[in-house]
């Protein structure tokens, strides 16, 4: 059994704060691959007024947020879709798609094959797919 509490990933390997032209945020990685479970999970938040351009090439993401409003952009079909407390999205096939944040959003991700932690997003906003032994090259 492993027990974590969200406040003991802080300032550690596992809280990853982002700002770059893709988007502004932070996730606390609660379960990695390194835990040899198949997936990972995650705590993301998304500050207010902020907009997040993301694409899962090589992941199966699922969402669901647990508190905050937003909006969410299919970028294939032009769809949009409120986020808010209670709403869940699965981006099944390596949906490119873009969230806006009207007030602070907090989401719960979960991620298939499971990410590193080590992954940082390319100019296309794709993480590389790594595994637990591969080393990050550019």
């Amino acid at each position: 059994m492993r027990v974590t509490y969200l406040e003991d990933l802080d300032d550690t390997d596992r809280d990853v704060r982002v700002a770059s032209e893709h988007g502004t945020w932070r996730s606390r990685r609660i379960v990695l691959a390194r835990e040899g479970v198949g997936f990972s999970f995650h705590e993301t938040n998304i500050p207010a007024g902020t907009t997040n351009e993301f694409w899962y090439a090589h992941h199966i993401e699922c969402v669901y947020c647990v508190g905050g409003e937003g909006e969410l952009l299919d970028r294939e079909t032009g769809e949009t879709y409120e986020i808010r407390d209670g709403m869940c999205y699965l981006l099944d096939k390596h949906d490119k798609h873009t969230v806006t944040a009207r007030t602070d959003l907090r989401l719960i991700c979960t991620f298939n094959p499971p990410v590193t932690g080590r992954e940082v997003h390319d100019e296309d906003g794709v993480y590389p797919l790594l595994t637990e032994t591969e080393e990050v090259t550019s």
